[in-house]
């Protein structure tokens, strides 16, 4: 095991040009605008689905080089769970299902269009290999998605690759708790 974390690129440095550019960058969104794209946010991801379907986003296959915790034998004898929120069509799992781990995997999304789209892989099998739902995990309703989907299950990993980010910060605090709720410990690394 490597005390120091494995990294693939070294970080740029911003030049002093850049820096300033970015200082001086006072132009914010307007507030209709931003309530708008968040109350349209749903519709807007159904709709980017219904348009790329699956050819938009490639499949994650640097997931375990990345995050070599997913292969190793962490989990005993037991089954481990994962859950990958804003699953999109599945281009972080379907790689894990494709490697052969050994997780099973609850997938959530909140476009309906993108959970079907999940449902409708080949390697889509809600025995052996994942499950998918619609939810919004900012909401209240998400904990009852969750069981209904997942029952009592608790999760070994929660993944939320480029999520967070694209969640309202007066929002944030909802999310983070829901995932608490439905796991043993909540974000082991956070990147």
């Amino acid at each position: 095991m490597q005390d120091q974390p494995i990294h693939s690129k070294t970080v740029r440095v911003l030049t002093d040009q850049e820096k300033a550019k970015l200082e001086s960058d006072v132009n914010l969104v307007s507030t209709f605008r931003q309530v708008k794209l968040e109350k349209e946010a749903k519709k807007n991801w159904d709709l980017f689905y219904k348009r790329n379907e699956t050819r938009f986003f490639k499949d994650r296959h640097w997931t375990t080089r990345e995050f070599q915790e997913l292969v190793g034998d962490d989990f005993n004898d037991t089954r481990p769970t994962l859950l990958e929120v804003g699953a999109g069509v599945g281009n972080f799992f379907y790689p894990l299902i494709e490697e052969g781990t050994k997780f099973f995997v609850y997938a959530c999304d909140f476009s309906p269009v993108a959970v079907n789209l999940i449902k409708a892989n080949a390697l889509y099998d809600e025995i052996n290999a994942c499950k998918a739902f619609v939810s919004d995990i900012t909401s209240e309703q998400f904990l009852e998605d969750f069981r209904q989907c997942c029952g009592s299950d608790r999760i070994d990993v929660i993944t939320l690759m480029f999520v967070l980010s694209a969640i309202n910060p007066n929002k944030m605090l909802a999310a983070i708790t829901n995932l608490y709720e439905v796991s043993f410990v909540l974000f082991e690394y956070v990147f």
